[in-house]
């Protein structure tokens, strides 16, 4: 049996700062606190950061006696117990990262976390609050008056507000490139280890105990994927320096889980987003891209679907698709002196060749191979030019650079004007959506780690069969991605981003076999729940980039938001504009000094003096850069060389040095994420399990209603749920109004009604009579506001709640299975019962049984029923006869009895190897 392979957990999970007048002890061990590393950092050095990492595995005892020898060490008199030489500084999860300004060096430490995810049973933490220790000693510290100024304005990025990270789970790169780097052929992981053997000496190498029944797994740790890690900068002085267990990567972001339960079978649906940390800022200050590449408000939006009750990447069922957001690729600004709430776009600078689009696009297709496609929803019919300036630049861009693609891998270029559709009564604005999505999930396709069901073959869907992407032996490949923006890639880009993700969750479902159709319709349990991991999502996304929440939601797009919503998107759009006066220059500071755009210098303008921040991104204004690509061949040579796949997750030996493998025994700790997820050295309780606490399709939108029907997938009128997506449950007017205003809105035009080819996107309006979509349908109302309490305390007829109607009478086979049941209870009881007794009541009054029915229970009341029907000897329904023990088993019990009295078994050739084999891997 060929090696497995597993993501390496990390060993430094929980950390203690010890504090000494010379030196802090930075120690940390994982989660079951067996296995310690310490770092040694120097504190008598006032500006360099001086780090030791013996890379040495302690024990508990170990640590212990270390500890002990240098609180001894430590004190002002040898051998005085008054005073502790050794302080205990903190406790933390991590470390965020080392950072200077103009003095000494800080340490930034994770004092809380919360669990917010679980993937395959890696958890994703989200961090609560920090703490910032300043490393050198007061002796020696030299003060500078600007110091405390750089200090505030760097913690004015509120780590605890969306940040996040694992110990475990790669979370700057997506599912498909993690389990992609899991299914690497065995030649390649053995090759890889051989170069990274002499980090891990064993003295029992030779023997080759490793590999005997198959025991062995490759451990791989793959390199981050830097453009959305937020603390690279932090942890670069140490990179070099200290064991990897140490470095944590953290994201920024969002993360957000739900579990879907359909018949008592969990699913959960995770959405992930990671926001860049390249040319990141805030709304007005942050536009269009840099000279890399790299544009403004570029997030990563990846939809994980898995099957929960099987918690393993090999066994398990996983599902993914990834879509992209950020500003329009060009050199332009808005300029934001004049005080408007929209002011005018300018195009900085002349590319007639498209130089920064195409080192944009040439990004994209590395990380996601082709097609790229780009949905551009800003206006295209202005009175006066504003963002109409946009898509023609863009325009242009697209149409020059794919002139030189090959024809099968260019740039597909999909322009809708989304307000103008709004405002039209006679669209609506989803099902135009919505078609585009089932154009785009078809091009791109989704990531599934598992072969098409046996289903889909027996049942199959033309829609199933158009579907794009890459088939593989082991599931499929999503090759390409969707490239969604509009002016600030905030309100619009959240709804069409929605639709499509909408879209491709009913195809992941039917990869998964939990629905029959790949198609999901609005107003049931599993779009609401995923309507609102969506709105949380731009709910984050728009605060981080724009300073307030979204203004326009998708009820705002399907015509039923409440009116009082439009009092709050009033009062989004005030404070957004506030935020964007004058908050907004503060926060481009901290951005920019966090990340390490800008590093404090003596003798240097400040941060606060400089007039702009324009030459900090734009990195071409300060010195010259290498020569530029060609017009023409303006892509990568080997990224072509293998579309429609992304070039990242190509097996080569560029790819192959980005990963960390070595080999490990199965139940080895960092690779043992059973032991990991479980925990069972420690006492946990029911009420802290998160998989209980996180939102829940059963117990936060079906509604309570008796005998309804569970599945998640049955459209519901609007007040019909456990949790009103409407946001005020205990409003009973507004939820009123919401059903009035889908009542008078206009019948929208079905899916099959409208094109599905791209004509829908050059601007004209078409009107569809008599077809209904897929929006909420339209509800009648009563006069009377007290009907609703009369019906909630009518019984039901027993056919809506048990599936049957019992007065029909019962069959022959049911009839006789009963019997013998009443008889198996009269022969626990020893008791008789008439005929009359088997009539079981209900609430409607007694079951009437047919004549025929009644003459055969008398003459089953003649029986003997006190006789035991079955083989054993002793069989009710409170006691059965117990199981046999076989021989073996005998054995091994009585060996555990004797070991626990002093009498130990000797031991044979398999038990002496293995425990040679776990003395090696838990000690050497």
């Amino acid at each position: 049996m060929p090696a497995a392979a597993a993501p390496i957990i990390s060993s430094v999970q929980k950390l203690v700062l010890y504090e000494t007048r010379a030196r802090y002890f930075l120690v940390g061990s994982n989660h079951a606190e067996t296995k310690y590393r310490v770092l040694k950092i120097d504190r008598t050095e006032p500006k360099d950061l001086v780090i030791i990492d013996d890379r040495h595995v302690y024990t508990q005892q170990e640590v212990r006696e270390l500890l002990g020898r240098l609180d001894l060490g430590n004190r002002t008199k040898m051998g005085q117990k008054g005073s502790s030489g050794l302080f205990r500084a903190v406790s933390a999860f991590g470390v965020v990262g080392f950072v200077r300004f103009l003095e000494g060096y800080y340490i930034v430490l994770i004092t809380k976390r919360r669990k917010m995810a679980d993937i395959g049973g890696h958890a994703i933490y989200k961090i609560e609050d920090t703490n910032m220790i300043y490393i050198p000693n007061d002796s020696v510290r030299i003060t500078h008056p600007d110091e405390a100024r750089y200090l505030r304005i760097f913690q004015n990025v509120d780590l605890s507000s969306n940040f996040y990270f694992s110990y475990s789970y790669d979370l700057s790169h997506s599912l498909q490139y993690n389990l992609t780097v899991l299914r690497m052929p065995l030649e390649m992981l053995k090759s890889e280890t051989t170069q990274t053997r002499q980090e891990s000496f064993d003295i029992f190498e030779d023997e080759g105990l490793i590999t005997q029944g198959g025991s062995g797994v490759f451990g791989i740790c793959s390199e981050p994927y830097m453009k959305y890690v937020w603390n690279g900068e932090l942890l670069d002085i140490i990179k070099n320096t200290v064991h990897r267990d140490w470095l944590l990567y953290i994201i920024h972001g969002f993360c957000g889980q739900s579990k879907l339960l359909i018949y008592g079978r969990p699913v959960y649906v995770t959405l992930i987003a990671r926001r860049s940390s390249k040319f990141a800022g805030t709304r007005f200050l942050k536009r269009g891209a840099n000279c890399e590449g790299d544009v403004a408000n570029e997030v990563e939006t990846e939809q994980i679907l898995c099957d929960a009750s099987v918690m393993s990447f090999t066994a398990g069922s996983y599902s993914s698709y990834v879509q992209v957001r950020g500003s329009v690729p060009l050199y332009w600004s808005q300029d934001i002196s004049t005080m408007m709430p929209k002011p005018p776009i300018t195009l900085d600078q002349a590319d007639p060749f498209a130089h920064v689009a195409a080192l944009h696009f040439d990004q994209m297709l590395q990380r996601f191979g082709s097609p790229i496609i780009i949905l551009n929803l800003v206006k295209e019919r202005e009175k006066r030019k504003h963002e109409r300036i946009l898509s023609e630049e863009l325009v242009a861009a697209v149409t020059y650079l794919n002139q030189f693609l090959p024809p099968e891998h260019t740039i597909i270029y999909i322009p809708w004007d989304m307000a103008k559709y709004t405002k039209s009564k006679l669209c609506n604005v989803l099902d135009r959506l919505n078609v585009i999505a089932e154009s785009v999930v078809k091009k791109t396709g989704f990531f599934v780690n598992r072969p098409d069901s046996y289903c889909s073959i027996l049942r199959p869907d033309e829609k199933w069969n158009e579907l794009g992407g890459c088939v593989i032996s082991t599931g499929r490949l999503q090759t390409g991605v969707l490239r969604t923006n509009c002016v600030d890639c905030l309100d619009r880009t959240n709804t069409a981003q929605f639709m499509v993700g909408k879209c491709a969750l009913a195809y992941q479902l039917y990869s998964l076999g939990l629905i029959d159709k790949p198609n999901l319709q609005f107003d049931t349990d599993a779009v609401r729940l995923f309507e609102e991991l969506y709105e949380d999502h731009g709910d984050t996304l728009s605060l981080q980039y724009g300073g307030s929440q979204l203004v326009h939601r998708v009820k705002t797009y399907r015509k039923i938001a409440p009116w009082t919503q439009h009092s709050k998107d009033i009062m989004q759009t005030l404070s957004r504009y506030y935020s964007n006066a004058f908050s907004d220059a503060d926060r481009q500071d901290s951005i920019n000094l966090f990340l390490g755009v800008f590093h404090p210098t003596e003798g240097k303008p400040h941060l606060w003096e400089l007039p702009t921040d324009f030459y900090l991104h734009h990195k071409n204004t300060m010195r010259l850069l290498p020569t530029r690509r060609s017009y023409t061949y303006w892509w990568t040579p080997e990224v072509i060389k293998h579309l429609p796949l992304p070039y990242d997750e190509v097996i080569c030996a560029a790819n192959l040095k980005k990963l960390i493998v070595k080999k490990f025994h199965k139940y080895e700790e960092e690779i043992d994420i059973h032991n990991e997820f479980f925990r069972p050295y420690e006492l946990s309780s029911f009420d802290d399990t998160f998989c209980l606490a996180m939102t829940s399709s059963a117990r936060d939108f079906m509604p309570k209603t008796f005998g309804i029907d569970p599945s998640p997938f049955t459209v519901r009128k609007p007040d019909e749920t456990g949790k009103s997506v409407l946001g005020n449950k205990s409003n009973r007017e507004e939820a009123v109004l919401q059903r009035k205003t889908a009542a008078s809105a206009p019948p929208p035009p079905s899916e099959e009604a409208v094109s599905s080819s791209s004509d829908d996107d050059s601007g004209t309006d078409r009107e569809e009579e008599g077809s209904v979509s897929q929006r909420s349908t339209p509800v009648k109302m009563t006069d009377t506001g007290d009907s609703a309490k009369v019906t909630e305390n009518v019984v039901q007829p027993m056919k809506e709640v048990y599936g049957i109607n019992l007065s029909d009478g019962l069959s022959e086979e049911n009839l006789s299975i009963y019997l013998r049941f009443v008889q198996l209870g009269q022969s626990q009881h020893k008791q008789d019962k008439s005929s009359q007794q088997f009539c079981s009541r209900c609430p409607d009054g007694v079951i009437k049984l047919k004549v025929k029915s009644i003459d055969r229970l008398k003459q089953f009341s003649m029986i003997n029923i006190r006789t035991p029907i079955s083989a054993f000897s002793q069989d009710n329904i409170y006691e059965v006869q117990p199981p046999q023990v076989d021989r073996k088993s005998t054995e091994i019990f009585q060996a555990h009895i004797q070991a626990s009295q002093g009498i130990m078994q000797p031991l044979g050739k398999e038990d002496t190897s293995m425990y040679r084999e776990y003395i090696r891997n838990r000690y050497l």
